[in-house]
């Protein structure tokens, strides 16, 4: 269970509170009663959508972009997978559909003009989140995907079109593609 700073220091960290955020903070407390908090690099979020949630699994777990152990899969799925590098121990947090669409009946049944019944749901949804057992909220099994590797710093190649440095691995240099230039990704898409 969080403490009141924790909550709260969530909460400015996002900028809000809202239930998708209370899903961040149910698979946050989560992961660190099973894997711990990463001081370092030890343990590796992946992350499955880009919603409010994964803002709490950052501040709370650990795990950030920076460090290279968090990582973000854009497949739109409110999905969480935790892994620790020393034993490889790993699992994958899924919203509960059933959950997710009741939360959303109840918000869709009141009128978009009706600010304070709107605001009562809402809170409704986050204190439904937070008092609920985790097997209510989330489908917890193994994860789907191998453990990331350890992150890698690459050097730099200077772009030929914008003239940027760029990380290597992000550079395309193909004879028919790009006429043998290094491009950067916008400017391959220009």
């Amino acid at each position: 269970m969080l403490t009141s700073s924790e909550f709260d220091g969530v909460i400015a960290f996002h900028g809000h509170s809202c239930p998708g955020l209370a899903f961040g903070i149910r698979a946050g407390e989560w992961a660190i009663g099973e894997f711990g908090r990463a001081a370092d690099e030890e343990i590796v979020a992946v992350v499955e959508t880009d919603m409010c949630a994964v803002d709490a699994i950052q501040y709370l777990v650990g795990c950030t972009f920076g460090k290279g152990n968090f990582i973000f899969l854009d497949y739109g799925k409110n999905a969480f997978s935790f892994f620790r590098r020393s034993d490889g121990k790993n699992a994958r947090l899924m919203s509960r559909g059933d959950l997710l669409l009741d939360l959303r009946e109840e918000q869709n049944a009141i009128a978009p003009d009706d600010a304070e019944g709107r605001e009562q749901i809402r809170q409704r949804m986050i204190a439904r989140i937070m008092q609920a057992e985790f097997e209510t909220i989330f489908t917890i099994g193994p994860a789907q995907i191998a453990m990331p590797e350890k992150a890698r710093i690459h050097k730099s190649i200077r772009c030929d079109a914008c003239g940027e440095l760029t990380m290597a691995t992000r550079i395309l240099c193909d004879s028919e593609l790009t006429d043998g230039r290094n491009l950067c990704i916008p400017c391959r898409k220009e």
